[in-house]
């Protein structure tokens, strides 16, 4: 299979050989533990990065913020542990990696860190067609799970817009959420059982017994969306369903937003459960589907018989809507994971990213309005947009589009931007990220986020990796915040 690449990649002969400042104790450790690594130019510059978007401009430059020391490839857990032992010993920062699709920096190795590639843990051990379980490495990308499983008659149902960008242990580690998550759930409801490797080296194995236990608190759900600052996954036990065999389609314009955001709501307050549900304002609806209207696009599939009923509350709901042409949802299903715009405009100087936050039903109307209005005050946007992307009985996920042109100072125009629009989720009892995760872009909000809780967090993260090598400065744990 080929690998997905980065948004853009750097000019040739960017850079000159740079030399690695990991102790040269740490290289002789690890040829003795008998683990590869590579401390070639190319190498640690390109696993510098991940996707977030403030890197694009760098790369087109051919400036490395930030210089990984080596880039190691483990293949299998014992390795993983042996390269922590050999970190902790020299008290080298290590950031976990997969297909480094992360948004926000999750996975941008720091100044001379192991660079931890876990692509290399690429197998799929074991698929359980009795029990409905897969169990596989968390290098594993979604597109080989996903055909492995689909031959046995099932799907895991996990489908990021990073589906064919990330691997399973990154789904796990960032606490992802993929577009069909209403029929399938997040990832923390598929996953089952965790193999973990500690700072110490130590490996140890959570969950996995059975669908549910009551033996103490959930410690499987300890590391899903701890990011690489506890531990680093290894392997994932995780539950399937059978493939669908219907599915049906439909889409509504709806005059205004909260119309739409309503019917949304009682939909999921009758238990439907539409694999997708997915609300764009005007502004989105007319630039993706060309409708003059708030679009509703829904797709469902499974059972016919579900699937039927499930559909007849939807259109009940939506029964004051205009119906617009089911074909909308072939368009968005055709262009849902492009996006292959975002490094052209970034190099010519537009600024350009996506927020996704969550909030109960009660406050997205006010929610919404308060974050595009503060958007729109902020010298240098040009569009501020939004759309409903996750939906529960209680709240949905709002994904905020911004898009500015700033004269210069296109760091500080992008930190204001996230500063105006998490102010203002935070300030309406939001929750700041809903499926990206924290990474580094978002660390400087997490004690305000969490508040008294922020605490616990420490405690565990001392606990846990008391050398603090484990993705320092990530989650807000470790390190300076970006």
């Amino acid at each position: 299979m080929t690998r997905p690449t980065m948004p853009n990649e750097y000019p040739a002969g960017s850079f000159d050989d740079v030399a690695s400042m990991v102790p040269s104790g740490l290289l002789e450790d690890l040829t003795s533990a008998g683990v590869a690594f590579d401390t070639s130019t190319v190498a640690r510059a390109d696993h510098g990065r991940d996707w977030w978007p403030l890197s694009i401009p760098d790369v087109a430059r051919g400036r490395v913020p930030r210089w990984p020391g080596v880039v190691v490839r483990p293949t299998s857990s014992d390795e993983v542990g042996r390269v922590l032992q050999c970190a902790s010993k020299y008290g080298t920062a290590v950031t976990a990696q997969g297909g480094r699709s992360s948004v926000v920096g999750g996975a941008v190795a720091p100044e001379g860190a192991v660079a931890l590639d876990l692509t290399g843990l690429n197998r799929i051990l074991d698929i359980d067609t009795v029990s409905g379980l897969v169990s596989v490495e968390a290098g594993v990308f979604g597109p080989e799970l996903e055909r492995a499983v689909t031959d046995e008659g099932w799907t895991v149902g996990h489908f990021p817009q990073s589906f064919a960008l990330a691997t399973v242990g990154g789904w796990i580690a960032c606490r992802g959420a993929g577009q069909y998550s209403n029929r399938y759930g997040k990832i923390e409801d598929i996953v089952r059982g965790l193999s973990v490797v500690l700072a110490s080296g130590d490996t140890i194995e959570l969950g996995g017994r059975a669908p549910r236990q009551a033996v103490g608190p959930d410690l499987v759900q300890l590391f899903v969306g701890s990011e690489g600052t506890l531990g680093v996954i290894t392997r994932a036990t995780l539950v399937m369903h059978r493939a669908p065999v219907s599915e049906r389609r439909a889409a509504f314009g709806f005059a205004n937003f909260d119309d739409g955001l309503n019917a949304c709501r009682n939909i999921m307050q009758r238990d439907a459960r539409p694999a997708v549900l997915r609300l764009y304002d005007e502004i989105e609806s007319k630039r993706s589907f060309d409708v003059a209207s708030c679009a509703l696009i829904v797709l469902d599939e499974g059972d016919h018989e579900l699937v039927d009923a499930t559909m007849r509350i939807v259109q009940e709901e939506c029964a004051s809507a205009t119906r617009l042409d089911p074909a909308l949802v072939a368009t968005w299903l055709e262009h849902r994971n492009d996006v292959g715009a975002l490094a052209p405009l970034w190099e010519r100087g537009y600024v350009v990213d996506t927020i996704e936050v969550a909030g109960a039903w009660a406050s997205l109307s006010p929610m919404r309005d308060s974050v595009i209005g503060a958007l729109n005050r902020l010298a240098g946007i040009t569009v501020a947009s939004v759309h409903q992307s996750h939906a529960y009985l209680d709240g949905a996920c709002l994904y905020f589009t911004f898009a500015g042109h700033p004269d210069d100072d296109v760091t500080g125009f992008y930190r204001r931007a996230w500063d105006c629009v998490t102010r203002e989720v935070l300030g309406a009892g939001g929750a700041l990220s809903h499926h990206h995760g924290v990474g580094r872009n978002r660390a400087r909000f997490v004690a305000d986020a969490l508040g008294s809780s922020f605490g616990i967090l420490q405690d565990l993260k001392r606990l846990l990796d008391p050398d603090n090598i484990m993705n320092p400065g990530v989650l807000g744990l470790g390190g300076e915040p970006w």
